[in-house]
């Protein structure tokens, strides 16, 4: 019979591992999401256009919730995400204005 806690360690040692992998995933997609972000940004200076576009804004946000349902997360936390991330992208955007 195995040791409970050696079994749990075992256990936590896996999960971790796969933590570990989808945080590499997270981060390498948030960069891959920001180059496309950043094109975005000198295509909207080049043409002067607004650093924001609220109707795009909001309709990500129902996006993401309606798919953060659909996995079974927390469509709040989905939007505080998105939100984020959307704060970023003005931030850059609008240095790119200057």
């Amino acid at each position: 019979m195995s040791d409970p806690t050696t079994l749990a360690a075992s256990l936590l040692k896996g999960h971790r591992e796969s933590i570990d992998r989808l945080d590499a995933i997270l981060v390498y997609t948030l960069a891959e999401r920001f180059k496309h972000t950043q094109a975005v940004g000198r295509l909207k200076a080049e043409h002067d256009l607004p650093p924001s576009d609220p109707l795009r804004e909001s309709q990500q946000i129902e996006r993401l919730q309606r798919m953060a349902l659909e996995a079974d997360l927390d469509p709040e936390f989905a939007k505080k995400f998105l939100n984020f991330i959307i704060s970023e992208v003005i931030r850059h955007h609008e240095k790119l204005q200057k």
